[in-house]
């Protein structure tokens, strides 16, 4: 699962994540990996959760527009291109460096 940017989360799935944690007996670091979540943000959402104010929790944020989601999406993209290339590029010196007559 990717991060989404800026940290918004719709409010369903932050009780989702909170009832992970409470009610699914997962312990809260383990949780965070699965759902791709700061370990300080799930215990925030816990706490609140179990007092009953998890509603409130990111109420002052403004939801992403389609543009910044488009952005988001287009980095991330971005960063996963650059990744391979950088595989690539090392794959290649390497089998380059092979072919070279007496390098065994």
């Amino acid at each position: 699962m990717k991060r989404i940017p800026n940290g918004r989360y719709t409010k369903e799935f932050r009780v989702e994540a909170a009832k992970l944690v409470t009610e699914g007996g997962l312990s809260v670091p383990e949780a965070g990996r699965r759902l791709s979540l700061p370990p300080s943000t799930l215990n925030t959402w816990v706490r609140a959760y179990k007092s009953g104010k998890l509603g409130e929790v990111g109420k002052n944020q403004k939801p992403l527009s389609d543009v910044e989601l488009e952005l988001a999406k287009v980095r991330r993209e971005l960063a996963e291109i650059k990744m391979e290339r950088d595989i690539l590029k090392k794959a290649a010196a390497y089998f380059a460096k092979e072919s070279l007559p007496g390098t065994r």
